[in-house]
């Protein structure tokens, strides 16, 4: 068995997954890389993914599938992994090599300690293309540094700041117990994965480290502005599938509880937002249903969303409607780093 499970999907990414894959093989023979070949075509993908199964056979192994998109290549990942931990990489991010041997020694404490931890969170850094500065995403006024804890010790998330995919590493049986599954050919699922297993968590350790490295800056990217207005189907069916999962409203950890709203909130938020700077009266139509699917959904998790401060933001009418949100989508641009 080993350590840790990382996760590569891998689709058409042979100019840039050498790179990822390097900066995880200091691991050694601790972690597993499953490079996932998510039905590449256009390039070597497939055969890269061979050499280093066959370079380096107790680290590295190639899982090759039809293409399902990014989530399936995660669930292929899970389905395969034999680490204690499980954590995903995509192909065009690296991880920082110190960072990552601190990240391994925690694991290692708890795995051969008598305390079981659920989730180990971690910093990243947007490594966004002609910044000057980069930006480390920190979570150093919300989580206790260097100690095991609960949801009842969390501090204070600031508005806008969330663990995401990148920070996060999940212990790997959490994952199978908790039914996580992500939809295939489907984008925005990386929201899904660090939420649906949220209140399965139990015990929670933060290691003030840089690991991650999320690059951000091409334009065909996910998360580039216009890319994501032209997939807001995508952005939506994501937020009402989160809508879903459980009644947040019913959660009884209050801080958990608060968590999970505010998550469910920004999900809103970005849907809302979209479809705004669309400026296309068929995706206003698409906000509209979107909300009113959450109040026949949920009443009390309507009211709460939609009369809080971001909520009346992106509702507003007329031309203030539009002008209002502007300042909210600065806040969610800087925090996840759309280009």
């Amino acid at each position: 068995m080993k350590l840790l499970s990382v996760a590569i999907p891998c689709y058409n990414s042979e100019a840039y997954m050498r790179h990822c894959i390097e900066s995880l093989l200091p691991g050694g023979e601790e972690v597993e890389i499953l490079i996932v070949d998510d039905g590449s075509t256009k390039d070597r993908t497939a055969e890269i993914a061979d050499e280093y199964e066959r370079n380096y056979p107790e680290i590295c192994r190639a899982i090759h599938q039809e293409n399902g998109g990014h989530g399936e290549a995660v669930n292929a990942g899970l389905r395969n992994a034999t680490g204690i931990y499980f954590k995903v990489v995509d192909s065009d991010d690296w991880v920082d090599e110190s960072a990552y041997m601190e990240i391994l020694d925690t694991l290692r404490h708890f795995v051969y300690g008598e305390k079981t931890l659920d989730m180990l969170v971690s910093n990243f850094v947007y490594e966004k293309q002609e910044a000057k500065r980069k930006k480390v995403m920190n979570y150093r006024t919300a989580l206790p540094k260097n100690e095991l804890f609960s949801w009842k010790d969390v501090k204070v998330f600031l508005l806008g700041h969330y663990i995401l995919m990148h920070s996060v590493i999940y212990r790997t049986e959490l994952l199978r117990q908790c039914g996580l599954e992500l939809p295939k050919h489907t984008f925005y699922v990386d929201n899904i994965f660090v939420y649906q297993p949220l209140p399965h968590v139990k015990t929670i350790y933060y290691l003030d480290v840089n690991f991650y490295r999320y690059f951000i800056g091409r334009d065909d990217q996910s998360v580039n502005e216009s890319v994501m207005i032209g997939r807001i189907d995508q952005q939506i069916k994501v937020t009402k599938l989160m809508l879903g999962y459980y009644d947040v409203t019913k959660i009884k950890e209050h801080k958990l509880r608060r968590y999970m709203v505010r998550y469910l909130e920004i999900m809103m938020t970005i849907s809302s937002i979209l479809a705004i700077k669309s400026e296309n009266d068929e995706n206003m139509e698409k906000k509209k249903e979107l909300w009113q699917h959450l109040r026949k959904q949920n009443l009390p998790l309507y009211l709460r969303l939609r009369w809080g401060f971001m909520g009346q933001g992106v509702n507003l009418p007329g031309e203030s409607g539009k002008k209002f949100p502007i300042a909210i989508y600065k806040m969610t641009q800087k925090f996840f780093g759309f280009n």
